[in-house]
């Protein structure tokens, strides 16, 4: 405790600069974990890959291109907030080191949606393939075991209430009838007449029930899809008549045409037939439903990621809102692996998922052991296979599984709380990578 003393004694004789209590703090910070972490990370060569500079025009902003790289690791490194995050790097120098700027304690940064506006900037210049061959380039010269290939799938959830037809109907016409009484406001007309009240009351008796009848739910989803064509045909006809004096958003278009095609597909629902694409949220209308028959969770709504791991360092191999089997992408998996790590890959750990008969071919063919319970007669050396099986499921079964936890746990991607698809993208690529990049401090850590 002799190294700490109160400010207010110290003040009157002051025995060092500015710039010296700068370098103590740089000090420290190379020696924390968040610094080996900014070490370990290749912020200039992604900021350079991204495409992003500084504009030579207007005022300076707050973050360089690497900086702004720095904030996306840092937020999901912290798990905050936007809001959070910013009054977090007002006060600590850390994460001002972190992200290469020193906030003046007078003039703090207030404007906390300066996250969300660098999170879309980055999130039209992404590319996948590209930013991870930086990484890989990086990280490589650490990486023990890299003719090793594990991979497997997970759903990254997004935040959104568990969606029903019911939910999704009402939305539709509670939205609509809001705008029909500000579109009507605002041309001075008098509003049309619809059943939205006596609907309304209805849909709230029936929330307030803990049973509740399929015949009465029923019902009530036929008198919503009613309502919601009433509305649809009342907002097209306000639109026929005043048009010209009306203007609407490209987000309003959006959304109509969105409520548009959940009308034709309840009414399909409701006719017992099935629907593709399926949508479970009007603001996010690019979740699918998928189904992974997990005992606790037999249906997920969010991104499918199908990821690779090398020496414990996952990458992402493909990611998409829809359902698709994973079990077919084994040799997608195994060529990314060989492009990253321009090493062949010699052995691969699988979920029995991936064992198709396909893959067992490829993976003969090409020299590959893998995971896989044998089919056929046991080989000469078959204690030593199944040994070797033995050791690439368990390696899986703790380091790449394991890793999906850590990520959803720690790195905010238990519920991904952003707007839109892209930016959805780009949370989870820095949710993935930023936990990478703490493994990799450690490894930079025990090699020194």
């Amino acid at each position: 405790m002799a190294n700490i003393r109160r400010i207010s004694q110290i003040a009157p004789t002051l025995a060092f600069t500015e710039f010296d209590m700068i370098e103590k703090y740089r000090k420290s910070f190379e020696r924390s974990e968040l610094g080996h972490v900014h070490a370990s990370f290749p912020f200039e060569s992604f900021a350079k890959k991204m495409g992003l500079k500084e504009s030579p025009l207007g005022r300076t902003g707050h973050f360089s291109p690497s900086g702004k790289i720095a904030l996306m690791v840092l937020k999901s490194y912290t798990g905050f907030s936007d809001q959070c995050l910013i009054e977090h790097l007002n006060g600590n120098i850390h994460y001002q080191l972190f992200c290469g700027i020193m906030i003046d304690p007078s003039a703090p940064i207030t404007n906390f949606k300066i996250v969300s506006a660098i999170r879309s900037e980055l999130s039209q210049k992404m590319v996948i393939e590209d930013l991870q061959e930086v990484l890989a380039q990086a990280w490589r010269p650490l990486l023990c075991d890299k003719h090793v290939c594990m991979t497997d799938a997970t759903c990254y959830e997004s935040h959104l209430r568990f969606p029903t037809d019911m939910k999704l109907l009402w939305e539709s016409v509670e939205w609509l009838h809001r705008q029909i009484i500000g579109q009507c406001s605002e041309l001075h007309i008098r509003r049309p007449r619809n059943k939205f009240d006596d609907v309304s009351r209805v849909y709230l008796s029936y929330c307030k029930q803990r049973k509740r009848k399929t015949s009465r739910t029923r019902m009530l989803k036929r008198r919503l899809i009613h309502l919601l064509e009433k509305l649809l045909l009342q907002i097209d006809e306000i639109r026929k008549v005043h048009g010209s004096e009306l203007s609407h958003t490209s987000d309003y278009q959006r959304r109509l045409s969105i409520i548009r095609k959940v009308l034709v597909q309840e009414k399909e629902l409701f006719e017992n037939r099935k629907v593709k694409n399926r949508i479970v949220s009007i603001d996010k209308h690019y979740i699918r439903p998928i189904v992974r028959g997990k005992e606790t969770r037999s249906v997920e709504f969010g991104a499918k990621v199908n990821n690779i791991q090398i020496d414990g360092i996952s990458f992402i191999e493909h990611l998409s809102f829809n359902a698709f089997n994973e079990g077919v992408r084994l040799k997608e998996c195994i060529n990314l692996h060989q492009r990253l790590m321009r090493k062949k890959v010699k052995a691969v750990a699988a979920d029995s998922i991936y064992a198709t008969n396909e893959n067992r071919k490829y993976c003969t063919s090409h020299g590959i052991s893998t995971s896989f319970v044998r089919k056929g007669k046991a080989a000469k050396d078959e204690q030593q296979r199944k040994q070797l099986r033995s050791e690439l499921s368990k390696e899986r079964a703790t380091r790449l599984e394991g890793s999906f936890g850590t990520q959803k746990q720690h790195y905010s991607l238990a519920k991904v709380k952003a707007r839109n698809q892209k930016t959805e993208i780009l949370w989870i690529f820095f949710g993935i990578h930023t936990s990478n990049a703490v493994l990799m401090a450690e490894k930079r850590k025990n090699t020194h």
